[in-house]
C-alpha cells in the first residue's frame, strides 16, 4: 500500500515501504558497481530473490561505467528485468551525489530504450556509497522530474524505502520537487 501518491503528467509516482524484490513492475533497478558484482546490500538482496544467474548476466556485460546502465532478465524475480546502473566503479566506496544523478539518469534511458512502463528504485548510493537518504532521494526526484518534462513511456514509478526512514526522506523529497508542478 503506497504510503504517499501524486500523479504528474499521467506519470503515477508512488511511495512505498517494504521489500524492492517482491515490487509488481516491469523493471527493478539495481544500484550496482561498474564490475556487476552483487555482493551486499540492494544488489546482494536482488541476488538472493532472483537467483544467481542475474548476477552471472551482468558480469557478462562489466565493465559499466558510472553513467551508463545496462538491463539483465530477472530470475524468480516478479519483473522482467534488472536495471543494473553504477553508483560506484568498484564495490564498497563512498561517492558523492553526482554519481546518484548520473545514475539515475542512466536508469531512466534504459528504462526508456526498454519501454518499461513501471519501475522501482531503491535509495541510490545510500548504503555503503555513503549518501544519505535525503540527499539522495532529492536528486532522484529532480532528475525523475526533468526526466518526465523531456518526454517519457513510464506511467508508474515507485520509489521503495526499506525502512521507514527512507520512505519519509521520499514522501518528502516527492513534496519538495513537484508540489508546484502540477
Amino acid at each position: 500500500m503506497p504510503t504517499f501518491e501524486h500523479t504528474y503528467k499521467d506519470v503515477k509516482i508512488r511511495v512505498v515501504t517494504g521489500d524492492l524484490t517482491k515490487q509488481k513492475v516491469d523493471a527493478i533497478v539495481n544500484p550496482a558497481n561498474s564490475q556487476m558484482f552483487m555482493g551486499g546490500g540492494v544488489a546482494g538482496a536482488i541476488k538472493r530473490a532472483g537467483g544467481a544467474e542475474i548476477e552471472a548476466e551482468a558480469l557478462n556485460k562489466a565493465p559499466v561505467p558510472v553513467g551508463e546502465a545496462t538491463a539483465t532478465k530477472a530470475g524468480r524475480l516478479p519483473v522482467k528485468f534488472v536495471i543494473h546502473t553504477p553508483t560506484m566503479t568498484r564495490p564498497a566506496i563512498h561517492i558523492n551525489k553526482e554519481n546518484v544523478k548520473l545514475a539515475m539518469q542512466s536508469a531512466l534511458k534504459c528504462a526508456q530504450r526498454l519501454k518499461i512502463r513501471s519501475l522501482a528504485f531503491p535509495g541510490l548510493g545510500t548504503g555503503v556509497g555513503g549518501i544519505s537518504m535525503r540527499t539522495a532521494a532529492n536528486v532522484m526526484m529532480l532528475q525523475l522530474k526533468q526526466h518526465i518534462d523531456k518526454s517519457t513511456m513510464l506511467t508508474d514509478v515507485i520509489f521503495v524505502g526499506y525502512r521507514d526512514e527512507a520512505t519519509r526522506e521520499f514522501e518528502n523529497a516527492l513534496l519538495k520537487t513537484f508540489r508546484m508542478s502540477d
